[in-house]
């Protein structure tokens, strides 16, 4: 191929380089596309499941896959000796902790984790930050979620540390783990907490909704990616022809 003193001679690595980009964007352009249909997917169903009628947690142990992302409203007293703060949360760009904490259900031998906000982090890490535990019977409302997001963790929880006064620091929290950490009966569910109570935390949560529009941002960039690796093989693999003397 010829074009204007110019003749089409690829190099056999830069076809391999071209073919190697272009296949890692598609791959992780598709990649991010999945992950936003997901959220996407997720965020229809928590609207429609919102839109349904508010539940009341009973004192027996439930199904949660039944009552997950439904609204839910509960009646109980917080345990505030079994508090465990979730470490490295952001909220607005300022780091803190996600508070969660028990709540025994009113008239029943069974307790509900209840994730009931966040609050700001010390600039001195060791100084953990002060809470206020509404005393006696209260009641909340809030999504129920049958876990919640795993992060990266170097270390489990570590076992020196036990229900007190003074509050254990985790990176993650799961359920099963928490029960036989604190040894109370669970309901097999956490619920995120929406309703307000004077304690001074943030209980702005992030919605599957707020995260979709990235992922298809970041699918743009990695298609557009491969594409450019296709452009660019075929425009550096023109080379100006010699002319022969005559």
């Amino acid at each position: 191929m010829r074009l204007a003193g110019f003749a089409f001679r690829p190099r056999w690595w830069g076809f391999l380089l071209a073919g190697a980009g272009c296949a890692a964007g598609v791959a992780l352009g598709n990649w991010q596309w999945g992950r936003a249909e997901e959220r996407r997917a997720a965020a229809a169903a928590l609207q429609a499941a919102q839109r349904a009628p508010t539940l009341e947690l009973p004192g027996e142990t439930v199904d949660p896959a039944r009552l997950a992302l439904r609204h839910v409203a509960v009646g109980g007293e917080f345990l505030s000796g079994y508090t465990v703060l979730l470490d490295f949360r952001l909220h607005r760009g300022r780091p803190g902790y996600h508070v969660v904490q028990p709540m025994r259900i009113a008239h029943s031998g069974l307790h509900v984790l209840v994730l009931r906000g966040w609050i700001a982090a010390d600039m001195h890490r060791e100084r953990l930050p002060s809470l206020v535990t509404p005393a006696g019977e209260q009641r909340i409302e809030g999504i129920a979620l049958e876990r919640l997001p795993q992060f990266l963790e170097p270390a489990p929880p570590s076992d020196a540390c036990r229900p007190g006064p003074v509050p254990c620091v985790w990176q993650n929290l799961r359920i099963d783990a928490y029960g036989a950490w604190s040894g109370l009966r669970l309901q097999p569910l956490l619920i995120e907490q929406s309703s307000e109570l004077e304690d001074g935390l943030e209980r702005h949560w992030e919605r599957p909704e707020a995260g979709f529009r990235k992922n298809e941002m970041y699918a743009l960039q990695w298609y557009l990616l491969a594409a450019l690796s296709v452009a660019l093989f075929f425009v550096l693999s023109f080379r100006r022809e010699k002319r022969i003397a005559r």
